[in-house]
């Protein structure tokens, strides 16, 4: 098969600019075209909480590779402030707007792959367009909450939703001297936990001051001088001078869908093992694009910059005439919220539920090092196995200092198919600076294999 010369990539970010260096490492002579509505490439997302909270000095810090570093080092056309407007699958194009120029091109392309990512969930409320009221899913979305703080000096934030982003942000703005208040729908924050491991995390927010408003539904803002006063929920009126809206986010998918492209699991796009879309010459890859959960067998979505990063590389490869598949996930995620690190990963009891298998589960309380060493902290392992067969299912970790990356054994023990015994068995290694004897995720295996028939 002849390769194509022309590669158009929308999007800049972790899975756009992922795939356009594997194709320009593998094929030197490909012309590689990037359009990225924002002013930045190949940031980090993730670090955005940390620059609100000072501890990132600069915006800059989180990009990792500059659109003049493509242009000049990778010969990949990096056009910043370039938004694609329309699709044109049948005829290979795509319609581009110069955000400066307001000129518009028809662009051709031999291959395309969109990697549009995420966006914010902002719902349309009443007083939504008054100033103040913050998305977080860009690094200029990051850079226009800084400069508002600066020129505003808000007292006092609420942050609708307890997700990652949300309770980031309601420790950064604590770090920052302002009063923050949460509002979360949910019986506990941290909704990708149970209950009982949630409840860990709100303690924690509790102890940092942010008021907690559980149980309780966002329904508009009030506003004055076009400036936000409130957020008002479905129980009361929170005063307000920042908001941050930590609902989470959604594919992006609103360019594939018009052009008739076949989309899945929460509007994301849908894509076979290599990366490909149901339109010809088009793959897809990274927030706005389908997953498969290893452990439901299901698709699945989820906006992470591993996962991205990955599918990413394994387009790359395919469209430099390759051969690489994305072989899914196992839904692994991990946070720093106050004093705690947050882990998880495979299933939680609701999803098990919702699948019909029956599980057991376990939850123990241990210590990150020896507990005779200095340093040693509290630390609690839930983990969740098939009945029956002993197979993993989930795990969750919260805990002190050390307690997080933890999870890597149990997402390595639930790629692998492994059980609950198996892992007993692992040679994980031990020292008192590290670890009990027994580490706390064999103790809680241990502990689960106790409960079973």
């Amino acid at each position: 098969m002849a390769t194509a010369q022309r590669l158009v990539v929308i999007g800049g970010d972790a899975a756009g600019m992922s795939a356009a260096s594997k194709v320009r490492r593998e094929d030197p002579a490909r012309e590689i075209v990037v359009f990225e509505r924002s002013p930045h490439t190949s940031y980090s997302a993730c670090g955005m909480p940390y620059f609100i909270a000072g501890l990132v000095t600069s915006a800059e810090r989180l990009v990792a590779r500059s659109p003049e570093k493509f242009r000049e080092k990778y010969q990949i056309d990096a056009r910043v402030g370039h938004e694609v407007l329309e699709l044109d699958p049948t005829n290979q194009r795509v319609r581009v707007i110069n955000l400066s120029s307001r000129s518009e091109t028809w662009e051709p392309y031999d291959q395309l792959l969109i990697a549009t990512g995420a966006e914010a969930i902002l719902p349309k409320l009443d007083g939504s367009e008054a100033d103040g009221i913050f998305g977080l899913s860009t690094l200029a979305s990051g850079i226009r909450i800084q400069q508002f703080m600066d020129q505003q000096l808000p007292r006092r934030a609420v942050v609708v939703g307890g997700g990652y982003i949300g309770l980031e942000m309601a420790e950064a703005l604590v770090r920052q001297g302002l009063q923050v208040s949460l509002v979360e729908r949910g019986e506990q924050v941290m909704g990708t936990l149970d209950p009982d491991m949630g409840a860990l995390v709100s303690e924690a927010l509790r102890e940092i001051g942010v008021e907690l408003y559980l149980n309780e539904s966002l329904t508009g803002y009030a506003a004055a001088n076009g400036l936000v006063t409130a957020v008002v929920t479905d129980q009361r009126s929170l005063p307000a001078d920042l908001v941050i809206v930590g609902l989470g986010t959604r594919p992006n998918t609103a360019l594939a869908a018009a052009a008739g492209i076949t989309l899945g699991e929460k509007g994301s796009i849908r894509v076979n093992p290599r990366m490909q879309t149901s339109a010809a010459n088009i793959w897809a890859a990274g927030d706005c694009a389908e997953s498969f959960h290893l452990i439901s067998k299901r698709p699945f979505h989820v906006a992470l910059g591993t996962v991205a990063n990955k599918q990413g590389t394994v387009a790359g490869t395919n469209l430099a005439g390759g051969y690489a598949t994305f072989p899914g996930v196992v839904g692994t995620a991990v946070s720093k919220i106050c004093k705690y690190e947050v882990a998880r990963t495979g299933l939680m009891e609701r999803e098990l539920q919702q699948l019909g298998l029956l599980y057991r589960t376990a939850t123990i309380k241990s210590k990150t090092r020896a507990g005779y060493y200095p340093g040693a902290g509290s630390i609690t392992v839930k983990l969740l196995a098939e009945q029956g067969t002993g197979r993993l299912l989930g795990g969750q970790i919260v805990g002190l200092e050390g307690a997080a990356k933890r999870i890597d054994v149990l997402a390595t023990v639930l790629t692998a198919g492994m059980t609950v015994q198996q892992m007993v068995d692992l040679d994980l290694s031990y020292a008192p600076p590290f670890s009990p004897v027994w580490d706390p995720v064999q103790t809680a295996a241990r502990q689960l294999l106790g409960n079973s028939d």
